[in-house]
């Protein structure tokens, strides 16, 4: 019997690959995946499946007389037979790189998870057992109100298994499931969108979702041209989430340090401590949030400004980054804490805007003498990072609110704006609620916002998109 048989359990490979190691330290990370969707166009379904897969990441460390240096190898669909090559393929890479500048002595001390040596969770068709037929009904009502749904469903199961020479051996099971849905008229002139960030499709319906797109096209019936300039402008949670998390994406707190981003102090140091916001606003993470759970230990495949591969295994507790409106925590590891002087606040799994509000979207557009309502941003680019300037496309639909009603549907727009800027501008914020970035949703979905109230928010210039 070869050992590709014998040894093909995640926990198992973890093992075999922690006893090939041959450098002074070691940590193997094994993702084991697996996806199921459904996409849909027309009013009809178009395809659907189901896929798996296995990552494998070995990080190979060499203790030197200048220090530790480190390797890395990721490999996708690793059997037992291939583990060998890829070990000693990190432990050259490691032998052949300079001393690794984060070098930390490797995680001890984190207790076991007692489900490490459980068989990976997998997700299956089964997971849209109550969603589809829902999607079904959805199809049904727009086709009897004349408008065509688009759109997808995404189920994915990653169940990953750390294991170190230190003797870690933990394991995080995180599913993560979006739903998107555009409606659009037959003659393609206008087009709505609304998402959803899901755990296990049991708490989306697309039906409420086609309900609110069938308004949403018909506002849009009335077109109305404005130009570029500053308008007064409700953003709504999915546009707040996109801004922000590219916001805690560049709040690395040696960047700060250095003097390299919005959160560096003119003439040096940092604005930690600082006010952003009149508003008492809560940014936090917390990695057993409910409904947002993120894995409660680092899991780094790569070192950067905000990771690094030496973290492996570190407890990632509960962080509030703006506490009452004030700059409270940057992102740091264990070398950048200790570079900086910084607590230790490493990176974070989902993201929580509060601000105590208590309105919904549709009673801050009541309260609106005349303004724009967004559905969601596009396209977002950074262009100055000293003030984390960023720019973007409005999608999908902007409306014009007078007197709290919408009364037609704008032109779209290219905004340029820095989400700390916008902070220290916001007027109002609304409740609190679960959230999908549109923009980021391949690499990040756990988010909780509010809308927000700009009242000058920066139209550059007018966009042909839809």
């Amino acid at each position: 019997m070869s050992s590709s048989i014998r040894i093909t359990k995640p926990h198992e490979i973890v093992e075999r690959a922690l006893e090939l190691s041959t450098t002074d330290g070691c940590v193997v990370i094994a993702d084991e995946g697996s996806t199921a969707n459904l996409r849909w166009a027309g009013n009809a379904l178009t395809t659907n499946g189901v896929t798996r897969g296995r990552t494998l990441t070995v990080i190979a460390t060499v203790d030197g007389k200048e220090g530790t240096a480190s390797g890395v190898v990721s490999r996708s669909a690793v059997t037992a037979d291939d583990l060998e090559p890829l070990v000693r393929a990190a432990e050259a890479a490691a032998r052949g790189a300079g001393p690794a500048e984060d070098a930390q002595p490797l995680v001890t001390g984190t207790p076991a998870s007692p489900d490490f040596t459980d068989a990976p969770a997998e997700t299956s068709s089964a997971v849209f057992s109550d969603f589809a037929p829902a999607l079904g009904e959805a199809f049904a009502r727009a086709r009897e109100g004349g408008r065509e749904l688009y759109g997808f469903a995404n189920h994915e199961l990653v169940s990953t298994y750390v294991g170190t020479s230190t003797g870690l051996r933990l394991r995080h099971d995180q599913p993560k499931g979006t739903l998107e849905l555009n409606a659009k008229s037959p003659d393609r002139q206008r087009s709505a969108w609304a998402g959803r960030s899901t755990r296990d499709f049991k708490d989306v319906d697309p039906t409420v979702l086609d309900a609110e797109l069938a308004v949403r096209l018909g506002w849009a019936e009335r077109k109305i041209d404005l130009p570029a300039g500053r308008y007064e402008t409700l953003l709504p949670p999915t546009a707040v989430a996109d801004l922000l998390i590219y916001q805690m994406w560049s709040a690395a707190a040696r960047d700060a340090v250095e003097g390299r981003t919005v959160f560096s102090k003119p003439g040096g140091g940092t604005r930690l401590g600082e006010k952003l916001s009149g508003l008492p606003l809560s940014l936090r993470s917390d990695p057993n949030a409910p409904g947002l759970e993120s894995a409660p230990f680092v899991i780094a495949h790569s070192s950067g400004d905000d990771a690094s591969v030496f973290d492996n295994g570190l407890p990632v507790p509960a962080t509030e980054w703006i506490a009452d409106g004030h700059l409270n925590r940057l992102t740091t590891t264990r070398h950048s804490a200790g570079l900086t002087g910084m607590q230790l606040s490493p990176g974070f799994g989902n993201l929580i805007l509060d601000a105590g509000g208590e309105k919904s979207l549709e009673e801050m557009v009541a309260g609106t003498e005349r303004g724009l309502l967004l559905t969601c941003l596009w396209y977002i680019r950074e262009v100055d990072p000293a003030t984390l300037l960023l720019t973007g496309l409005t999608r999908d639909g902007v409306y014009l609110v007078e007197n709290g009603q919408v009364v037609g549907e704008v032109n779209n727009f290219r905004f340029n704006e820095s989400p700390v800027d916008l902070l220290s501008r916001a007027s109002e914020a609304g409740r609190t609620e679960k959230t999908l970035p549109r923009e980021w949703s391949d690499w990040f979905t756990r988010a909780a916002m509010p809308a927000l109230r700009i009242p000058d928010f920066n139209m550059s210039s007018v966009s042909k998109g839809v």
